[in-house]
């Protein structure tokens, strides 16, 4: 049996989903990359498995998903942020985080249904600095996002944004595997593997090493990173995340974002299930 290839985010919130591939799994080859990065890999061919954006679901053929994980926020999720200089009525031009495909289409959506249009929308490297240097405002993601210093910035979460206005979950990312990939691998097998690996990470012991590995790694208190994986990031894609993911796809089609809103291709039981 040949060993699989997955696109991983080397982001602070993917290491409870990561756990079991850091620890003891040798039956995989794994890169580490920025979500669109994973995407790319995936639309290529480099990878059979990755943690997709979930706006790259709409425009990469032949993927499936993995049932019942995801990146997911049903609160306030910290790592997603529009930092700005001015109230958000004055801004007129945003630097949108190039690493970013989900979160930026999600933006969009914000300013165009609910916030006013008309703003000016520029891609750019994640240096908060320099993005606010010509920008009224940036799109920032990620540990970038968790750094931001508060005090000096007007600030707005995306995923509470997206759900005070829509009162659903957001979903930013999950597994999703090429299709080909299910002629040597069953459904069932890829399945467990990946749940397992994510119910192993969010165990209070698993959790405690992470803390104590990322804590130093992004200045954080122990504590805080242990609160934004149980608190801030919801791992489990349910029938609420699903409804607000179907959500995001009919909104991005609207706002012309994104082609027809994709049909929702799970891996189930032997088959693929479509939502």
């Amino acid at each position: 049996m040949r060993r699989l290839r997955i696109s991983a985010i080397s982001y602070l919130n993917t290491a409870p989903l990561m756990w079991d591939f850091r620890h003891g799994s040798s039956a995989f080859d794994i890169s580490y990359t920025v979500p669109s990065g994973c995407a790319a890999e995936l639309a290529a061919g480099s990878a059979d498995i990755g943690i997709i954006p979930a706006a790259a679901f709409a425009n990469i053929p032949g993927l499936a998903i993995i049932p019942g994980v995801a990146i997911a926020s049903k609160r306030s999720v910290r790592s997603i942020l529009l930092v700005s200089k001015v109230p958000l009525g004055k801004i007129q031009t945003v630097a949108l985080d190039n690493s970013s495909l989900t979160s930026v289409a999600l933006i969009q959506i914000l300013f165009a249904k609910w916030w006013g249009g008309n703003r000016q929308f520029v891609s750019a490297s994640p240096d908060l600095r320099e993005m606010l240097q010509k920008n009224d405002a940036a799109l920032v993601i990620g540990d970038t996002a968790l750094l931001v210093d508060r005090s000096r910035y007007i600030t707005y979460d995306l995923a509470e944004e997206w759900i005070q206005f829509t009162r659903k979950p957001f979903v930013f990312a999950f597994w999703a595997v090429r299709q080909a990939v299910l002629k040597d691998f069953s459904p069932d097998y890829l399945t467990s593997i990946f749940q397992r690996s994510r119910d192993n990470g969010l165990m209070p012991e698993s959790l405690n090493e992470i803390a104590r590995e990322w804590g130093p790694k992004l200045n954080l208190e122990e504590t805080d990173v242990k609160s934004y994986l149980t608190r801030n990031i919801d791992y489990d894609l349910d029938r609420d995340c699903i409804d607000g993911l179907s959500l995001f796809f009919e909104y991005a089609q609207q706002c012309g974002l994104l082609p027809s809103p994709p049909q929702l291709r799970f891996l189930e039981a032997e088959k693929l299930a479509i939502i």
